[in-house]
């Protein structure tokens, strides 16, 4: 055998693999600093159900982790949602509800039945309106260990609901919490908290635990003019509580448990939001006087084993969501209040409450044993019972003329309800193959099959193929169709003037996207998708066909739409992040080819991580919401756009255990307005947000 000789390109190759190799170990380094700093942003589960790389997800996601959260200085979830591109924060008057418009879709005075929301993969809307409540008050930041969010039909995997997009809240596990924390915090309006969260290891068992206490009484920006303004001008009454403030303050407890035992987890939690107040008023007139309160209790125990043998994962899941939405009294209209020939002197009074149940099992199953294929199915079914309704009032509502009032608040429950108690069952069935058509090429394609006891079947499919082009350029181009079920309000509202109808079919739409993820650099990645979507059978109100009669809900409403959304993240140094994102978006009412309304046609987003030294994180992030069109009939300027800048200073956690953080929200005070609902009249002002707001937090690790 002859000695091996070293060729001069052998020679080469060596010599730069020794001079890579440090760079290498340099970059994989710096690469575990941004994780532990900003979490674990390169995966996703709620695009298949299952982890992999965001980067190749078939889907349009972000997600957002609790590192990012505490670099924001949030102090509430729609904070943290705002910064998601394409997706904008408004509000209804009713008790300052939040809500998540997605791509133009959304908006108008209704809350948000057209996004799922889900906790730990557990849907936390109601089934009366479809949505998250009105009392909702949101959620704690403390115990999210991250959010996933899908812009985009999410039906063929999620069922109802998951029209525009759908937000996975994952709370954390003991694998999130190493010891106990406590933390304290305070600011603007009054607010103050407190809370404690442990994990760790019980026995055998994995235990995380959260408690958390807080209040506010709200911000006090003020409606200048409310609907029971416009009833004085046309009365000459001068009852009407504006000028005033609005009323969105609250008290609250949220408590989770965690337990987890080999391939078992058990997870509870409770959320009460008591006190709640009324925000601009439920009917767009100013009630300083009301409350509401909000119970949500949910529970669910899952077995999940990914390897039960060489081929096979699977996994079963049942859960349990008990809801009251509890409003004894809700001043309507003020004391004194006279429409037309009618006098109120103890005001126009309601008190509607419900009581929900929603129990739900399913099963999946994965199997891997076809080469380049990764296929999963599952079903489920769902009951979701309404068990209890109470309608409490003074006045009886007729089809022609003003309510008639009928003395003190009564029980009206048996004689003119709201809703009647109803129950609604669906059982599903899905499909989901991930098929890994050549190197570069990956096709993953699924259907959903729901079956529901009121309004009959739809099936849902959504296709993604996935192209890594080049090594630093991955494509997808995305299809799907998703539907919103009618809620129980929809079909079975009974009202003389609005009321149910029981033959209504599920909203419906369908979504063509293209995506682009460029690996500019190391450290810089951009993101660029396009979408259109074409909506049908979308749920409206008209008025019935016999005039005064009321009106009644019906399958009549069409839009489409278009647009973009950009995505920069550069990681400059190991102490410094900038990221931005664009997003652009055109949405159409084809009955009249004039815009929907509502949401911006743009909104900007900016942000900047700032490592000091010492443990110190200064961030900095700018949100400009732009170009909000009025909704045909609304014969006002335009919604104002504006921009806000907040600042956050943090600490990392010392050897003594200490962090603390601060926060300023909107601080040059710009003023803010979300659009009250066309066309106008009630609140013509628009509905004014928080101004300048600063927020303290101190923890302390055991």
């Amino acid at each position: 055998m002859q000695p091996f000789t070293p060729r001069p390109l052998t020679l080469a190759c060596a010599l730069a693999l020794q001079l890579v190799q440090p760079a290498m170990a340099a970059d994989a380094s710096e690469d575990e600093d941004m994780a532990a700093i900003y979490g674990d942003k390169a995966t996703v589960s709620i695009a298949t159900g299952s982890k992999q790389t965001l980067r190749r997800a078939p889907a349009v996601a972000t997600v957002v982790t609790a590192e990012d959260i505490a670099a924001m200085g949030a102090t509430d979830l729609d904070q943290v949602l705002e910064t998601v591109p394409g997706l904008h924060v408004e509000r209804i008057a009713g008790s300052y509800v939040p809500v998540y418009i997605v791509r133009g879709i959304g908006g108008g005075g209704i809350t948000n039945p057209q996004i799922l929301m889900l906790q730990n993969g557990i849907p936390m809307t109601t089934a009366y309106a479809g949505d998250k409540g009105l009392s909702w008050g949101g959620l704690p930041l403390e115990n999210i260990a991250r959010i996933e969010i899908i812009r985009g039909p999410g039906s063929a995997l999620y069922g109802a609901d998951a029209f525009s997009g759908v937000i996975n809240i994952i709370t954390r596990t003991a694998a999130d919490t190493n010891g106990t924390i406590v933390s304290a915090g305070g600011g603007s309006f009054n607010t103050r908290d407190t809370s404690i969260r442990h994990g760790g290891k019980l026995g055998p068992l994995d235990v995380a635990a959260f408690l958390r206490v807080g209040s506010t009484d709200g911000q006090k920006s003020i409606i200048t003019a409310d609907a029971q303004t416009l009833n004085d001008s046309r009365a000459s009454t001068h009852v009407s509580h504006a000028p005033g403030p609005v009323n969105v303050g609250y008290d609250s407890i949220d408590g989770n448990l965690d337990l987890a035992y080999d391939k078992w987890r058990l997870r509870t939690s409770y959320k009460l939001r008591d006190n709640v107040q009324t925000g601009a008023g439920v009917n767009s007139a100013l009630d300083p006087n009301s409350t509401s309160r909000n119970e949500r209790i949910t529970s669910d125990l899952s077995w999940t084993d990914p390897a039960i043998s060489q081929d096979w994962g699977g996994g079963v899941l049942l859960s349990y969501l008990g809801f009251k939405d509890e409003t004894p009294r809700l001043e309507l209209f003020p004391p004194g209040t006279r429409l037309g020939a009618n006098f109120y002197p103890d005001g126009l009074i309601g008190g509607p409450s419900r009581y929900e149940r929603q129990f739900r099992t399913s099963g999946y199953a994965n199997y891997s044993g076809i080469s380049g294929h990764k296929l999963r199915a599952g079903l489920g079914h769902d009951l979701v019972d309404l068990y209890k309704v109470e309608t409490y009032k003074n006045f009886l509502v007729v089809p022609v003329g003003a309510p008639v009032l009928t003395g003190p608040q009564v029980d009206y429950s048996n004689i003119q309800p709201h809703i009647r108690p109803q129950k609604r069952r669906n059982n599903y069935v899905y499909v989901q193959d991930e098929w890994q058509l050549a190197r570069d090429f990956a096709l993953t394609a699924g259907v959903r099959h729901d079956h529901y006891s009121d309004f009959g079947g739809t099936t849902n499919p959504r296709f993604a193929l996935v192209w890594d082009a080049s090594l630093d350029i991955t494509a997808k181009l995305l299809y799907g169709r998703a539907f919103r079920a009618p809620s129980f309000n929809e079909l079975y509202g009974v009202n003389p003037v609005s009321n149910g109808n029981p033959n209504l079919r599920p909203e419906s739409i369908k979504t063509l996207e293209a995506a682009v993820t460029w690996q500019a650099r190391r450290d810089l990645q951009v993101n660029l998708n396009a979408f259109k979507y074409d909506a049908k059978d979308l749920i409206r109100v008209l008025p019935n066909s016999v005039p005064n009669t009321g009106f009644t809900n019906v399958n009549i409403g069409a839009l489409r739409g278009h647009g973009m959304e950009l995505e920069v993240n550069w990681d400059v140094s190991r102490n410094l992040r900038l990221s931005a994102d664009y997003a652009n978006q055109r949405s159409v009412d084809e009955a009249t080819n004039q815009d929907v309304g509502y949401a911006p046609h743009n909104h900007y987003y900016g942000r900047a991580d700032w490592h000091l030294g010492n443990g110190l994180l200064v961030g900095g992030q700018v949100n400009r919401v732009a170009d909000r069109k009025r909704a045909l009939g609304d014969t006002r300027p335009d919604i104002a756009d504006y921009t806000t800048l907040d600042l956050s200073l943090s600490s990392e956690r010392s050897k003594s255990g200490w962090a603390v953080s601060a926060s300023v929200h909107n601080l040059f005070n710009a003023d803010v307005r979300e659009p009250s609902i066309a066309p106008g009249t009630a609140i013509p002002n628009d509905l004014p947000m928080a101004g300048r707001a600063w927020y303290v937090q101190g923890s302390y690790r055991f």
